[in-house]
C-alpha cells in the first residue's frame, strides 16, 4: 500500500505515466460515467499535459484549450511535461 502511494506522490508524474501507459481508468478507477468514456478522458489528460509543460511556450493558449477540451480541434500527442525528470 505505502509503495502505491509514493508512485502517486506526485499527481503529474503519475498522471503523465498513466497516459504513455495506458492505462488511464487508474485516474479515474470509482468514476463510472469517466469509465464510460474513456476517450474523452485521454483527451483531458492529454490537454492537462500541454498546460503543465515546463518550457512556457509549449503551452497552448486559453483559447486552444477551450477548443481542444471541446473536440473543435485534435489534440496533438503531449511531450513529457518534465523533459529532466526520471518517469518510470
Amino acid at each position: 500500500m505505502e509503495s502505491d502511494m509514493e508512485e502517486r506522490a506526485i499527481l503529474t508524474d503519475w498522471a503523465y505515466d498513466c497516459y504513455c501507459e495506458g492505462t488511464l481508468d487508474a485516474l479515474v478507477e470509482n468514476d463510472i460515467d469517466a469509465l464510460n468514456d474513456i476517450a474523452k478522458v485521454e483527451r483531458f489528460v492529454q490537454v492537462a499535459i500541454w498546460c503543465i509543460q515546463e518550457d512556457p511556450s509549449l503551452r497552448p493558449t486559453m483559447r486552444v484549450v477551450s477548443q481542444m477540451l471541446e473536440g473543435v480541434v485534435e489534440v496533438p500527442i503531449p511531450p513529457c511535461p518534465c523533459p529532466y525528470a526520471f518517469t518510470a
